[in-house]
């Protein structure tokens, strides 16, 4: 999998228009500003092609598969669409099924429940929790970081050569990583799954947004991502793949929709048809807004052209990246290496700082947003930082006071809808922050770094 690095004039390409980017904050300092959104990994702002095609179908809402008037019919009809719409999004094969879920965590899950008996499954350690830790019925071999693509896939080989008893066998393995943004090689690890009688699921989450995927092409049995990493609010997600040992599992949730057939027997229990259908997984009233958003979002992507997105993106990571490198207090997280493709997902630490003060301090006095923290994915940033997995440090929740050493980082995130004045505001103010030091004094409170409402850390 490769992404183009070729410049691109960001006036010939303009990002795409996302709810929010005239929103205004407040500085602690005084005054407002536009707020920049540089924390797209966890959830990018919502396209607002997007918003409109859910606010034109809210009229003619209605329940589905279940009612005979029309916006019922409608609302079935748009359900089903939007599946097909995501099938083509994803490049699905024939006999391929698109589940609705919750979320990638979601998805994996279901995946996770609908495992045949004594499945082994293969995972990086590297992954983000919602694809580390589902697997907990299964036999799990965790695998360590690897240190270059080819070493992902040299490790992934030996694991699955030596597994034993020979069985069934699941490989579970991000696009892109959540933490460095870089791209995994995908299909040399699905080539290596398949040789050896494995399976293997693609976690999409931070690569769906950013880059094509395409099911057949890559030739991996699963895909699952989210639709509000994808510009898509709501709470919705997919699992799309092969259709068998879904089929064969028990429902994910019993209960209305999964049921084709209902009957009481004769000793006064019940006998249940199941569908064999994506329905068989998707029990209950769906989110129908949700996943239409989900199509929507497919849709303005794919239109706006995926390769000029790229392009333009790609012109952003290395801004940043050059950026990031002019100061140097600055340590950027990288598994593969400068030179290893990747999406825009950047994390850092800054030498001298708490990384959570120093993410407070871009919030508070520059009205920018990133993320700090571990990021769901424990284990890789604490490999990246070198630290024992014994020391302190969680996601999201600081144990060092501002101006000490944390064991998190800071990350910073963007994509189709970012500016470019966001992305240089986010350079200068780390340039300052790290030459002049912040301007307000900073507090721990309820496990977050905040701004002391006291007096000023320097002269404003």
């Amino acid at each position: 999998m490769s992404v183009s690095t070729a410049a691109l004039d960001s006036s010939v390409c303009a990002p795409l228009p996302v709810l929010g980017q005239d929103v205004t904050v407040p500085l602690v300092t005084g005054g407002e500003v536009t707020y920049a959104a540089l924390d797209y990994a966890a959830s990018a702002p919502a396209l607002q092609r997007v918003w409109d095609d859910v606010a034109a179908y809210a009229p003619y809402y209605g329940s589905v598969h279940r009612g005979a008037g029309y916006l019922s019919q409608l609302s079935t009809d748009l359900f089903e669409n939007s599946r097909r719409t995501v099938a083509e999004f994803l490049g699905c094969r024939a006999d391929d099924q698109v589940v609705f879920t919750r979320s990638t965590t979601d998805s994996l899950n279901l995946l996770a429940a609908a495992l045949p008996a004594d499945c082994q499954v293969f995972v990086y350690e590297t992954e983000h929790h919602a694809s580390l830790l589902p697997w907990r019925n299964a036999r799990v071999t965790y695998l360590n970081a690897p240190r270059t693509p080819g070493q992902a896939v040299e490790t992934l080989e030996r694991a699955l050569a030596d597994r034993d008893p020979y069985g069934p066998a699941l490989v579970c393995v991000t696009g892109a990583s959540n933490v460095t943004g870089e791209l995994w090689p995908v299909k040399e690890l699905a080539a290596a799954a398949h040789a050896h009688g494995a399976r293997i699921v693609l976690d999409a989450a931070q690569l769906a947004p950013h880059h094509p995927v395409d099911i057949a092409e890559l030739d991996v049995d699963w895909v699952a991502f989210s639709g509000h990493k994808l510009y898509a609010p709501f709470g919705s997600g997919v699992l799309a793949g092969r259709p068998d040992w879904l089929q064969a599992a028990e429902p994910y949730l019993a209960g209305g929709g999964a049921s084709r057939k209902v009957a009481r027997r004769a000793d006064g229990g019940v006998d249940v048809d199941w569908h064999t259908t994506a329905a068989r997984h998707e029990a209950g009233s769906p989110n129908v807004i949700g996943v239409y958003s989900i199509a929507s979002a497919c849709k303005a992507l794919t239109e706006a052209g995926f390769d000029t997105l790229v392009a333009r993106e790609q012109e952003l990571v290395r801004r940043v990246r050059e950026g990031l490198a002019e100061v140097p207090e600055v340590q950027v997280l990288s598994l593969f290496g400068d030179d290893a493709p990747r999406v825009g997902v950047i994390s850092f630490v800054v030498r001298g700082w708490n990384s959570s003060h120093f993410a407070a301090a871009l919030s508070a006095e520059y009205g920018i947003g990133v993320r700090d923290g571990l990021f769901c994915a424990h284990p890789l940033v604490r490999t990246l930082l070198g630290s024992d997995p014994q020391d302190p440090g969680e996601c999201g929740a600081p144990e060092a006071e501002p101006g000490e050493r944390s064991l998190n980082a800071i990350r910073v995130s963007f994509g189709a809808g970012t500016p470019d004045e966001h992305i240089e505001r986010f350079l200068r103010a780390v340039s300052e922050l790290v030459r002049e030091g912040a301007q307000w004094k900073y507090r721990t409170e309820d496990g977050r770094c905040v701004p002391d409402r006291g007096e000023a850390a320097r002269t404003v």
